[in-house]
């Protein structure tokens, strides 16, 4: 746990009590500070309560006593409308603050030095997070990872000198941490997500440039406009950008060509990694991912012999084309997070000969945008709420069946698999759709998945990947 002991003897409230928010309020009370805590969920408050933390409805609190404002990212700030307690800290001129600013203010109180390397994006953001920590932590050195992945930010070890800390951080909470100043930002992507939320797309932008402009070295993706223009406007500002690119070549910065990863720096360029042969890594998205993941690490000091045994050794991530596990020339890889068509594209774009398992709750559209993929599905087996609408899409571009349910799939497409005189077939779940007809949430859909592979006769396991979450 890191104390808050910049609040140390202060009146604070916080609302939100989930996960992130009770650790919050533990974390602030470690540090001194009063705290006040409320949740509209009872339960929350009661575990509150039982863990020792101050609870009381902050509708009859007395707004001029609190310094402070510690706001769940999960609650609105602004849209669609201010959540009431947003509206009561600023009716008292009461700072806004989450949890990421707490942590980042004891980092410039405690160990303004400390390496903090910081993803945003509005894809691969885990992925990166979780590949950055795991380079550091291969070669040695203390690497502390959390924030919108795994763990809380206030529940890891406290910033020092040789410790990394490695954050993700999702536009909610980088709205809530104006001092948030990495050693390292990266931006990975911008494309439209949280309107709802943020309101416009302009607005849930500039929030996202704000982890990187205030970092001592941003890097940057600039394969969509929109990035490349914040690369550009902190650059012209005196920044330090380093571009990386999954599909054009650099004149100065990191890009891919194949599986190599080459640095251009003025007019010479040289392979620093290689992705050849690293299953958790396959698919242009994952280049990126690998890209950005190196840019980083040399930016804080790593060799690339360190950083290419990290990138050879990266289990991946739990739910995102986790390679389950073989049976002979067959591979099993769970992708159940990918609940809408845009999220199965990777997946879909890495493999040859899929047996793809897909339905569930469908989200608008469908699976029409994977039709430029199709070509990649040997067979599909449909399943949930989606199965027939997906049936009608796929038509007689794609031969299909409907399972029906997850289980059944599996085994059907493993036996048409093990048919397949391919080097590799893929038995790949993939849904494009939420799981909430059949599954409470994408993790318990991908953990079915994986035993229901794992029992078939001959199928080896692959390593434990990594938890995480986008």
């Amino acid at each position: 746990m890191i104390p808050v002991s910049t609040l140390s003897g202060k009146n604070v409230a916080l609302f939100g009590l989930g996960g992130s928010g009770l650790a919050t309020a533990e974390a602030l009370a470690a540090g001194g500070a009063r705290v006040t805590a409320w949740d509209d969920s009872a339960a929350a408050v009661d575990k509150a309560r039982a863990a020792g933390i101050a609870a009381a409805d902050l509708r009859e609190a007395d707004w001029s006593a609190f310094c402070a404002f510690v706001l769940s990212p999960g609650v609105p700030l602004t849209h669609p409308e201010p959540h009431w307690t947003v509206s009561l800290a600023r009716a008292a001129g009461v700072e806004i603050v989450g949890d990421i600013e707490l942590f980042c203010r004891e980092r410039a109180a405690c160990a303004p030095k400390a390496p903090l390397i910081a993803i945003t994006g509005t894809n691969g953001k885990s992925t990166t997070t979780a590949l950055i920590a795991h380079v550091i932590a291969r070669s040695g050195r203390d690497a502390q990872m959390g924030g919108n992945i795994g763990r809380a930010a206030l529940t890891l070890d406290p910033p020092a000198p040789g410790r990394f800390h490695v954050l993700e951080c999702s536009s909610f909470q980088i709205e809530l941490s104006p001092s948030l100043a990495p050693s390292v930002g990266i931006l990975l992507n911008l494309s439209p997500d949280h309107l709802d939320r943020h309101g416009t797309m302009d607005r849930y932008a500039a929030i996202k440039e704000r982890l990187v402009e205030q970092s001592d070295t941003a890097v940057i993706a600039v394969d969509d406009a929109l990035s490349a223009g914040v690369a550009d406007r902190l650059e012209r500002a005196g920044r330090k950008v380093v571009r990386i690119s999954k599909q054009t070549p650099l004149a100065d910065g990191l890009h891919a060509e194949g599986t190599d990863l080459l640095l251009a720096e003025g007019g010479r360029r040289r392979v620093v990694a290689c992705l050849d042969g690293i299953g958790s890594l396959r698919g242009r998205h994952n280049a990126q991912n690998a890209l950005a993941a190196v840019a980083a690490c040399l930016a804080v000091g790593l060799g690339t012999e360190e950083i290419q045994a990290g990138l050879a050794t990266f289990p991946g991530l739990v739910h995102r084309m986790e390679e389950v596990g073989r049976r002979g020339h067959v591979l099993f890889v769970n992708d159940s997070k990918a609940t809408n068509a845009e999220a199965a594209a990777p997946a879909l774009s890495s493999f040859s000969r899929i047996y793809w398992i897909a339905g569930g709750r469908s989200k608008e559209g469908g699976i029409e945008a994977l039709r430029p993929l199709f070509a990649r599905v040997a067979r599909a087996y449909l399943i949930g709420e989606a199965a027939h609408a997906f049936a009608a899409t796929l038509g007689e571009a794609v031969p299909h069946e409907i399972a029906g349910t997850l289980a059944e799939a599996v085994a059907r497409a493993a036996r048409d698999a093990q048919k397949d005189e391919a080097a590799e077939a893929v038995v790949l779940l993939s849904p494009a759709c939420a799981s909430y007809d059949q599954f409470r949430n994408f993790e318990i859909r991908g953990d079915a998945f994986r035993a229901a592979a794992l029992a078939l006769a001959g199928v080896e396991p692959a390593g434990e990947p990594t938890e995480g979450r986008d």
